[in-house]
């Protein structure tokens, strides 16, 4: 892939170890309440993961198809599930 450079790979390694760091540190409290907002920080940190993950992948595939990215961010970042959809048909169609 074009875009994963070593640094960008090492980096966010570094940021995920970070904060999953900073996840294990904190652990859940005596609260049921504590759990629960424990639970939704990690699952709101990995939904931000796989949501960067995929368009980076998006990047990668539009430049390997010569297409532009960029007019998808807007829709990607309001429903990122239904954009990736509608992508990968527009970017499965056939050229004129």
């Amino acid at each position: 892939m074009y875009v994963w450079s070593k640094k960008i790979v090492w980096g966010l390694l570094a940021a995920f170890a970070i904060l999953i760091g900073i996840f294990f540190l904190e652990g859940p409290g005596t609260a049921a309440s504590h759990l629960k907002s424990h639970t939704t920080f990690w699952i709101t940190l990995n939904y931000a993961g796989l949501v960067i993950w995929l368009f980076v992948w998006m990047i990668d595939q539009a430049t390997t198809r010569g297409k532009n990215v960029w007019l998808w961010l807007v829709p990607f970042l309001l429903a990122p599930l239904p954009t990736l959809m509608a992508y990968v048909l527009f970017l499965q169609r056939k050229a004129a």
